[in-house]
């Protein structure tokens, strides 16, 4: 499977300081693929986001985006092939309302007037906001503002998305709510990948990959099962398993032999009930 990132011996150190916030990182993340990067703040999951998405240069290392090396000339390009959705949705906010908003990356990306409107109540729809279309996004709650921010992303159909604690305003359900969007949107585009950078141990749960970072380097990688199965190693820098796994693993110790594709609660309980 081709990769749509590939990030080799990357290191990066912010201006004025001495400490590095990437130490030598290399990683890949195949087409297709949902990789969630997980780590405490200062760990450096948002600086490699910003790195990947162009707003901080880097001097040391590679990284390679749809198979071009990133650079200055063809960042543009490539951006445009990218949807970035950041913690803060204030950031990117740009119309006078919720619909301007959504529409303002379809103009960008030239889609016909003619076909907006039903591409702006689509997607207003997926994450419950269409009744909100006229809104001023200022009188919108942070969660509210960060379905709209989502929304605007997935409308430009990108090949590739980073959620940067996209979901860090949210309650449990609306946390939900846009996994089920996006996973739903993975089935319709296979070739759709995406980037979490989460302090969500659940979330990371339901992910094809998962890449730990502690204090700027890799600490563990590989599928959930495989990284969450290092629980001495998570508690050493504070994380800790998913409460599925954890649960899995309490019932393992009393004998229930619970089967290797039981990935979520949903399942869990399925054959439990059996």
């Amino acid at each position: 499977m081709k990769n749509i990132l590939e990030v080799k011996n990357l290191s990066y150190t912010y201006q004025g300081e001495n400490a590095e916030a990437l130490h030598d990182l290399s990683f890949s993340v195949p087409a297709g693929s949902y990789v969630a990067i997980v780590g405490h703040n200062g760990s450096g999951k948002s600086t490699l986001a910003k790195i990947i998405a162009g707003l901080c240069s880097y001097k040391k290392g590679k990284v390679t985006l749809f198979g071009e090396e990133l650079n200055k000339n063809n960042l543009p390009a490539l951006r445009k092939r990218m949807g970035l959705v950041f913690q803060n949705p204030d950031n990117q906010f740009v119309g006078s309302s919720v619909r301007d908003d959504i529409a303002f990356g379809l103009e960008n990306r030239q889609v016909p007037s003619e076909k907006m409107d039903d591409i702006i109540l689509e997607y207003a729809t997926k994450v419950s906001m269409e009744k909100y279309l006229d809104h001023a996004p200022e009188n919108l709650s942070g969660g509210q503002k960060q379905r709209v921010a989502i929304a605007g992303v997935l409308a430009m159909k990108p090949e590739l998305i980073i959620y940067d604690e996209a979901t860090s305003m949210l309650d449990p359900i609306g946390k939900k709510d846009i996994l089920d969007i996006t996973f739903g949107l993975r089935e319709e585009n296979p070739d759709l990948s995406v980037i979490s950078i989460t302090h969500d141990i659940e979330e990371a749960l339901r992910a094809d990959y998962v890449i730990v970072l502690n204090k700027g380097k890799l600490v563990l990688e590989g599928k959930p099962s495989e990284v969450f199965a290092h629980a001495d190693t998570l508690k050493e820098i504070h994380l800790d398993a998913p409460f599925l796994m954890s649960l899995i693993d309490s019932l393992k110790k009393e004998g229930v032999d619970v089967p290797s594709d039981v990935d979520s609660l949903e399942k869990l309980e399925e054959y439990l009930c059996q």
